[in-house]
């Protein structure tokens, strides 16, 4: 079969990389895909927003399944324009993926559904947001209401850090509504479940670690690494999150017409008492397909072939698939560019991914890169390369990986030295 992978970053690479090792795929087709990505799939130069394009193509060039990477393809209604022209895809509805498009509504939907969540208020005007913020102080986390590329969170722990992020929100964010919510204490887990609108299959969980610096330091970005499975829980407590934090949400979106069919991903503050769990545990926010670099950290350990996972979600296959994992552990690191994330620099030369991945146990997914005019590797800026390590334990897995990322050369390249610690 063929199968379209729509995306250009490490969580796509991913994606192509194992569904390329699957028998049965014939072709891996990657729109518009990376430098990397085009080591495992054919490369087509379409952008994920235009839909209409990306639907021509599909059904030009026979393709049986499609897979959606980004939130930008689901706000733009890829899935909606596939399903009513008979191509299988794998991906909620528009209306769907506003679990993720729009936080306000996401919460509106937790306290409906009666998911355990922080308290919260939003707002639509810089006063009233001020008077708020002052009059409850810190520490609060204030959230741009839209999509933000997970640049849009602030937790702000002291008072005076409030004006900073009342100006990214409303400048170079343009936030038209703020959703500021209970500051919550322990550690984050990220908790994907496959869905075909009716059942729910968990995913091996993971952990990210959001702060671009060490000791959980600096600001907020789209992930600096993740770990798999994450040690933070156990698997009685995944069975709890997918029984209060998953399933309800589930039944609500289909009380409301429209059924959630794709990933959902729950990603939750967990106490780091155990004796607070797992009542203590609270849904921070749901995206609506695999996070990155969580993507990248948990298909490193599928052992079933995915092809059964997306055609189940998509509904041509009826039949609940058994998902395996290896018992392994996985550790991704990210290698982001000089700048990132306030001011990001493009166009330096990267050296030594292909040695890289000869460590036993790595693998070296790659985001925004493409080739000069004589076959350098050149970066893109932003989240550059996701280095995985895959070893008997956590221990293991990160030392491969950092071997990996310690022949990697970048000039000015930002890394997180404390991945898996």
């Amino acid at each position: 079969m063929k199968v379209l992978v729509i995306g250009s970053g490490a969580r796509e690479h991913a994606l192509c990389w194992r569904l390329a090792s699957s028998p049965r795929v014939r072709q891996v087709l990657c729109a518009p895909g990376n430098a990397g990505i085009a080591s495992s799939a054919k490369l087509v130069p379409i952008q994920p927003t235009s839909v209409s394009e990306l639907l021509s193509f599909a059904q030009e060039n026979g393709v049986d399944l499609t897979v959606v990477g980004p939130e930008v393809a689901l706000e733009a209604g890829i899935v909606d324009l596939f399903e009513s022209n008979s191509m299988p895809i794998v991906g909620p509805s528009k209306a769907a993926a506003m679990l993720e498009t729009s936080k306000s509504f996401a919460k509106e939907v937790m306290v409906a559904a009666q998911v355990p969540t922080a308290s919260y208020e939003v707002f639509t005007s810089e006063k009233p947001l001020r008077d708020y913020c002052v009059k409850l102080g810190a520490p609060l986390v204030l959230k741009a209401d839209g999509l933000a590329s997970g640049k849009g969170v602030f937790v702000v722990m002291k008072n005076e850090d409030f004006e900073p992020a009342f100006a990214a929100l409303f400048g170079p964010l343009k936030a038209e509504r703020v959703v500021v919510e209970e500051f919550l204490e322990g550690v984050e887990v990220s908790c994907i479940f496959a869905s075909n609108g009716h059942e729910v299959i968990a995913l091996a969980p993971a952990h990210d670690y959001k702060r671009l610096l060490d000791s959980d330091d600096g600001p907020n970005t789209g992930g600096m690494g993740s770990v798999c499975p994450s040690p933070r829980i156990n698997g009685a407590e995944l069975e709890w999150i997918q029984e209060h934090c998953a399933a309800p949400v589930l039944a609500e979106m289909k009380k409301r017409g429209t059924p959630f069919k794709g990933f959902l991903y729950a990603g939750l503050m967990v106490p780091t008492d155990a004796g607070k769990r797992p009542l203590g545990m609270r849904v921070l926010e749901y995206n609506t397909r695999l996070g990155d670099p969580e993507c990248q950290s948990i298909l490193s350990r599928l052992t079933s072939d995915p092809v059964d996972l997306f055609e189940w979600i998509a509904g041509v296959q009826v039949e609940k698939p058994v998902v395996t994992w290896s018992n392994l552990t996985s550790v991704c690191v990210v290698v982001a560019s000089n700048g990132y994330p306030e001011a990001v620099v493009k166009g330096d030369e990267i050296v030594g991914v292909e040695l890289a991945s000869l460590v036993p146990g790595v693998v070296v997914f790659q985001a925004a890169t493409t080739r000069g005019p004589k076959g350098a590797l050149l970066c893109g800026g932003g989240r550059t390369l996701s280095v995985v390590g895959v070893g008997g334990d956590v221990g293991t897995a990160r030392q491969a990986a950092y071997k990996a990322v310690d022949m990697i050369q970048l000039r000015g390249n930002r890394t997180r030295r404390d991945i898996g610690v």
